[in-house]
């Protein structure tokens, strides 16, 4: 063993600046506390390898197929830096302590400070839930090594996925588009999206009536409302008896139709009604369990609005400034401390009646060594209340803290305890039919647990039967009661609801796809890639996504199944538990067996994909929509006569808006949308100088003029002119190189079916000269992006309309010359949102509608808002925290110039 160093001091190193900084003020002296933000290592793109490697068995992933899959890492070019620090604070410690999280990520971080700093002094693994004074102190007398068995199962998962991604992304690019990427959870997560949205494609509605009615029992009493149950003995059908088909599925039913609900309505409006039933059942409820990570996205997605990534990260900073504990985790349990803490400060707060005898415990499902082995819940053996945080916390800090501290609280509380009567009533109608109501109530007699807190809900199908704010009257069997409003109303059955982040994110936990503490991540990716867009709160599939999964299913059926990707999940713990060996599972899963093929064997045996087929969704008889390169279009295979020319058109097609979901691209829909779209291509006639035939187009940036040069003919080219070398000999001849045609953008008041011959060679014919200046400078006039503008060298000017381009003159052009140029002319577009000054640079922080979409800045550093977060969702919190990012970062670094190679000195002849 080395001598200790002689300062005697000791390194901590954990994972992120703001954690440091709070472990600092616990550890005291002697203690230096350092952060490795985040990994200090990874796998390099294939193509950032050295030469001699890329030719070898390393080449293709930056792992070594052939070896094990031993992955080639290399430390990251913005962490070189961090680690000559932390090589030099290494060099004045005696005691290296590695305190980054205690999941499977973590510890691989761990490991590879271990591997990359080489430390020769003792080396501790240090693990904490919270970051207290009293975790701290409980993590230093529980010290352990690093787990190898975690490491491997997180190594096992980053090979793992590098595989999967870099075999089945480039599919994609060939038949689907460029740029797509596959993974091996995003690819089922997406697959999931795309599978609800089927279902509501294919749901039919089915429609159906029922009754309502006010009742009353005298004079004086509240009146309450109940809904028809049955006629003549039989159930009435109900949304939850039709199947997605729109068929009635359950039997002994009774399917009122519009015409039967209204004669019945009109045959109860004077009989008399009495009571037939009273049913009186005790009620109870239980409270929830303390949160996951899953359940915390999901309840923090229906009570604060907040999407996963969001909730992350605000949780984030929660555990790392002390206030939660650590905010990845698949357990539900808490420690003996927090359950004295939870039930002491419930008894404070509410009452002792509110505390059960004993404390509750939970267990989870998930019992392995990735996650942390304690709920989410408020930091500290003595938690601190909402109004005593509420000055040191931002906004949506302490909404998440205030949520987490209220769940974990009533985790401990007592049940809520009432009753539930269900009242039957019924009369006989005019015509002999038995009409039979029903209605239910709760009344909670203690709310336990309610006083502090209740759980949110999702979205569901079928009828809305929560009853629990209903009060009833106290009535007796025979009671006779009064009715008034009965009426008959009509119902259509609902598709399945789309997914939210939060029920997305409660469906993965229930098939075991992932992990909870990447769903936020993987949600984020699916919609930054584009396959997944929200609409409100409910995430839509694009087009784009169809293809994709459509391509996945019929060639990779295994690796986008659900069961198959959950099986994946059970291996990963099998290594993290010491169970299995990584690389004898990646043998397996990426060479296969003999009647197991792997994954090489499946991309090298893929044969023909009609590339066409796999981009095409029919959507009518003769209509297909197409996911083309510059996006989703229709297209008609059916003959159709144009209404303006009469011409019958063999083939048409018409775009698809953005913002139509899959689900709304109905038949009829398609039709109109055909119907309603402007010509792709017009005929306007021919140049009379050249000849050209000159057409209108819609394209990809606008409606635009051009005219057709046709291809030479075998006569021309057998007569273009021979070149000669210098020797006399002929050179070969050269490919005819086309003219290029004359374009011109339309005008905003022009279009494809109305411009004409002489508008489009006006068009053609810009820009426009207009003569010299006294200098002899050419000035032009032409369209710009911009708009109609003149330009005499560099010098450009702004003019005020598109039909000016035609009709100025070289006076009226001089003269806007002779004026000094104005800079910012244009009214100024106010900002899309304003979320005050940035803490960094004091500068006001705003949102801007930018050329590839809205953005973030404060005047000094720009970051695109993402795509998974909307306008409306977008707080000062995360804009802030956007923008630090950013800064981190750096500016975009820029491929350094390549040098010219140095001269030689020419050697004097002897």
């Amino acid at each position: 063993m080395p001598s200790k160093a002689k300062t005697g001091k000791k390194l901590v190193i954990v994972e992120s600046p703001a954690k440091s900084k709070t472990i600092a003020k616990y550890l005291g002296e002697g203690f230096i506390v350092e952060a490795s933000i985040g990994h200090i290592r990874d796998l390099p793109q294939p193509s950032e390898l050295p030469a001699e490697l890329k030719k070898t068995s390393i080449g293709k992933f930056a792992v070594d197929i052939e070896h094990d899959f031993k992955p080639y890492y290399v430390v990251s070019a913005d962490k070189k830096k961090k680690v000559t620090e932390l090589k030099a604070a290494l060099k004045d410690a005696d005691e290296l302590y590695l305190a980054t999280d205690g999941d499977r990520e973590g510890e691989a971080i761990a490991w590879h400070l271990l591997e990359v700093l080489k430390p020769k002094v003792p080396v501790y693994r240090m693990t904490f839930g919270e970051i207290t004074k009293e975790a701290i102190q409980r993590a230093m007398g529980n010290l352990r090594d690093v787990d190898q068995d975690l490491v491997d199962a997180q190594e096992t998962r980053r090979v793992l996925d590098r595989l999967y991604g870099y075999e089945i992304s480039p599919v994609l690019w060939r038949k689907v588009a460029r740029g797509l990427s596959a993974g091996r959870v995003q690819s089922v997560v997406t697959r999931m999206v795309v599978d609800r949205e089927r279902e509501r494609m294919a749901f039919k509605a089915a429609s159906y009536w029922d009754l309502t009615g006010q009742f009353g029992a005298g004079s004086g009493a509240a009146s309450f409302k109940a809904k028809l149950a049955s006629v003549d003995g039989a159930k009435v059908a109900s949304g939850r008896d039709f199947n997605d088909d729109g068929e009635l599925t359950s039997r002994n039913v009774t399917h009122l139709n519009e015409e039967l609900a209204t004669s019945l309505a009109a045959g109860l409006q004077t009989a008399e009604f009495r009571v037939r039933s009273v049913d009186t059942k005790p009620y109870t409820r239980r409270p929830a369990a303390p949160f996951t990570t899953s359940t915390l996205q999901q309840e923090a997605g229906r009570k604060l609005r907040f999407s996963s990534k969001s909730t992350m990260q605000v949780a984030q900073r929660l555990y790392e400034n002390g206030y939660i504990t650590y905010m990845r985790t698949d357990s539900s349990a808490l420690s003996d401390e927090a359950l004295t803490a939870a039930r002491r400060q419930a008894s404070e707060l509410y009452g002792p009646e509110y505390v059960p005898q004993s404390p509750r415990v939970y267990t989870g499902k998930a019992a392995n060594a990735q996650e942390a082995h304690e709920a989410i819940r408020p930091a500290g053996d003595s938690f601190r209340t909402p109004a005593q945080v509420a000055k040191q916390l931002s906004g949506d800090e302490f909404r998440l803290y205030e949520l987490i501290w209220k769940r974990t609280v009533a985790s401990q509380m007592a049940d809520a305890k009432g009753s539930t009567a269900t009242i039957r009533l019924g009369a006989l109608a005019v015509d002999g039919r038995d009409a039979e109501f029903s209605a239910s109530g709760t009344v909670i007699t203690f709310p336990g647990f309610l006083a502090a807190y209740e759980e949110g809900k999702d979205e569901s199908r079928g009828d809305d039967d929560s009853e629990e704010a209903r009060r009833l009257p106290n009535v007796a069997k025979d009671d006779s009661l009064t009715a008034s409003d009965i009426v008959a109303v009509g119902h259509e059955t609902s598709p399945p609801p789309r997914y939210t982040e939060a029920s997305l994110t409660a469906e993965l936990e229930k098939r075991g796809i992932g992990r909870p503490s990447t769903y936020a991540s993987t949600i984020s990716t699916i919609q930054d890639r584009g396959y997944v867009r929200k609409q409100g709160s409910a995430l839509v599939p694009s087009w784009i996504a169809f293809s994709v999964i459509r391509l996945l299913e019929q060639h990779f059926h295994d690796y986008v199944d659900y069961e198959f990707t959950a099986d994946m999940e059970g291996d990963l713990d099998k290594i993290a538990n010491g169970q299995a060996v990584g690389a004898a599972w990646l043998k397996h899963f990426y060479y296969g067996e003999d009647a197991d093929p792997g994954l090489l064997s499946i991309v090298n045996n893929l044969g023909e994909i009609d590339a066409k087929e796999i981009n095409s969704v029919p959507i009518a008889e003769g209509i297909t929509l197409r996911v083309g390169k510059f996006g989703p279009y229709l297209e008609s295979s059916v003959p159709t006569v144009d209404p303006k020319t009469g011409e019958v058109v063999e083939s048409a097609r018409a775009n698809v808006p953005e913002d139509l979901a899959p689900d709304e691209l109905t038949p009829a829909k398609a039709m109109e949308l055909m119907e309603t779209a402007a010509p792709e291509e017009r005929v306007l006639g021919e140049d009379p100088h050249t000849g050209h035939t000159v057409v209108a187009k819609n394209g990809r940036y606008g409606a635009y003029v051009t005219e057709i040069i046709p291809e030479m003919t075998d006569e021309q080219l057998a007569n273009q002119p021979v070149e000669y070398y210098k020797n006399g000999k002929p050179k070969p001849a050269k490919k005819p190189v086309k003219a290029k045609p004359r374009t011109g953008s339309l005008f905003a008041s022009m279009s494809v079916d109305s411009v004409t011959l002489d508008e489009a060679m006006q068009l053609m014919s810009l820009p426009r000269v207009l003569g010299e200046d006294a200098e002899g400078n050419v000035i032009t006039v032409q369209n710009g992006r911009f708009g109609p503008y003149l330009k005499k060298g560099t010098d450009s000017r702004s003019i005020g309309s598109e039909e000016e381009i035609f009709t100025i003159t070289l006076e009226q052009a001089l003269e806007i010359y002779s004026q000094p140029k104005q800079r910012g002319a244009r009214a100024a577009v106010p900002p899309l949102a304003e979320f005050g000054p940035d803490p960094v640079s004091e500068k006001n922080i705003v949102v801007k509608e930018g050329r590839f979409g809205p953005y973030i800045t404060d005047g000094i550093t720009n970051i695109t808002v993402p795509r998974s977060t909307s306008l409306e969702e977008l707080t000062r919190e995360q804009a802030v925290e956007l923008l630090a990012e950013k800064r981190a970062k750096g500016p975009a670094k820029r491929p350094a110039a390549r040098k010219a190679p140095a001269k030689k000195k020419a050697v004097a002849k002897k």
